[in-house]
Parts: C-alpha cells; structure tokens; sequence
C-alpha cells in the first residue's frame, strides 16, 4: 500500500481516449493519484485536524463557500450569489466585486446543456469545462442545447427552461444506480419549441449570435467506474469522521463511494489528508 499527503482539492477527471469512462485522480497539493486502479480495494483517508483557505491558504477553523476562510467568501466575487444564480449577475448590474475577474470567467462563452444524472434537468458551464462539469455532476448522457456569449445571458435561457425542467440533480438517487437512458434529442426538440418565443426574444434582445442554438450536437454517454452501487445512501464527513475507511467500490460525479458510505471530495476542498491504498 502506499500513502499520499497534501491539501485536498475537487478530483481531476476526463474520458479516457479509448472509452467513455470517467478517469478520476485524486488531487492533494501538486500530487495527481490515479483512483480508478483503487476500486474494489480498501482505502483510507485521515482529515489531520488542518483546513487551508484555497484563495489565501491562511488556516481557518471552518470551510465557507466550499473551501474558503470567512473573509474571503465575503470578499470574493467567486462566492457572490450570482456564481450559482447567473441571471442575477453584480457584472451585469455594475456592483462586481472584482470586474477584472469577472471579465475572465463570466464574460466569456457559456453551454447551457441538457444532462440526465437522476432525470433531465437543464445547467450551464463555461466553455472549457465542458463535458468536466457533466461528469463531476455525474451525468450519464448530456446534451449541449446552447452556446452563449456571458455567464448572465447563459442565466437567462436556463431561467426559462427551468420552467419545464428541473436545473437540479438528487445526488442521493445519482449515488444510487445508473440514471434511465432518455431520448435526449427528443427532450431536447420539445423544449426547445415550448420555449421558443422566449429565446427569440433574448436573441432580439441580445443578438442571434449571442444565443446561438446548437441544433447539430450529438448526445454524450458516459460511464463512471463503479463496481456496485450502494441500497442506501450514507454520507460521510470529516468533520464529524477524521479518519474514513473502507472498500472503494466507485466513483461518480465528486463521490468516492465506499462500502461505508459516500464521499462528497469536492466539499473538503482545502483539508489536510493523507491517504493510504
């Protein structure tokens, strides 16, 4: 067995070159630990008692906005509200809090997307974290419907299909099973003609090209490793379990799905751990 040792961050992740299963790697500090190899094989991960602000690294007793000490998820505009309701974009109204970033991450061209994790629901990524941000919600097949000039536009067209479909996913039922194929195309072309006089008044709006469909795309299916899914879903947590064992059965989305429960990695971003498998 070996062991690892770093700060914990979100696991990196792609589609193999020669399949569509994800590839996971645990993240800790500047290690990148293949996870695949692991499954079916007893791990353990020991929280160390340390939690490293990922903004400023100072130490903070307890993780805000998802790995933030408190003074920067007040400062930060990655911790603004808008970060998870686009469509009420500070940029847009003139009150961001750091224009300058801003620029570099909302100002630039967004997927709106059609993803079936525990049903169909409707999101948005930015560009280049597509199909990332399909498989950390642990997608099984997902759709891009739409490319969008800004985060706050992308916020917009999502407002309207959320009143067809959900922009949610149970990842209680995702942890669960393999999600029921849907006829993505299908969904995708009835949504698309109940929303239809709403989006071409945001390409009125905004222009066409701003809010550009994406009639040619072609459903992605994906694959997770998992050797079996649990019958109950029980979360784990270091701050109530400092040290977490047991058989790693699978990955999916951020969970490491163990045979003592689940793992959601990505909400520990910034602990000290070290690992041994």
């Amino acid at each position: 067995m070996s062991e690892f040792e770093g700060l914990l961050a979100k696991m990196s992740v792609e589609l193999s070159a020669h399949s569509v299963t994800a590839e996971y790697q645990m993240v800790l500090d500047e290690q990148r630990v293949p996870m695949n190899q692991f499954i079916g094989q007893p791990i353990q991960l020991v929280f160390a008692g340390e939690i490293h602000c990922q903004a400023c690294n100072r130490l903070t007793k307890k993780s805000y906005s998802g790995g933030f000490c408190f003074p920067c998820s007040q400062k930060l505009a990655q911790c603004d509200l808008c970060m998870m309701k686009p469509e009420t974009c500070h940029f847009e109204a003139g009150t961001c809090r750091e224009p300058e970033w801003a620029e570099s991450v909302c100002m630039q061209d967004h997927i709106v997307y059609l993803a079936n994790s525990s049903g169909i629901k409707v999101g948005i990524t930015r560009l280049g974290q597509v199909p990332t941000r399909w498989i950390d919600q642990g997608a099984s097949q997902a759709l891009a419907i739409f490319r969008v000039k800004t985060r706050y536009q992308s916020g917009l067209v999502e407002v309207i299909f959320k009143n067809h479909v959900s922009d949610r996913t149970d990842w209680r039922k995702m942890l669960k099973g393999k999600a029921e194929p849907v006829d993505m195309l299908a969904v995708r072309d009835q949504l698309m003609v109940a929303c239809s006089a709403e989006i071409a008044g945001l390409q009125q709006q905004f222009g066409e090209q701003a809010i550009l469909a994406l009639p040619d795309e072609e459903v992605l299916a994906i694959e997770y490793p998992v050797a079996s899914y649990p019958e109950k879903v029980k979360s784990l947590n270091f701050d109530k379990t400092p040290e977490i064992s047991g058989v790693l059965q699978g990955i999916k989305g951020q969970y490491l799905i163990l045979d003592t429960g689940v793992l959601n990695i990505r909400k520990f971003s910034g602990y000290q751990i070290k690992m041994v498998a």
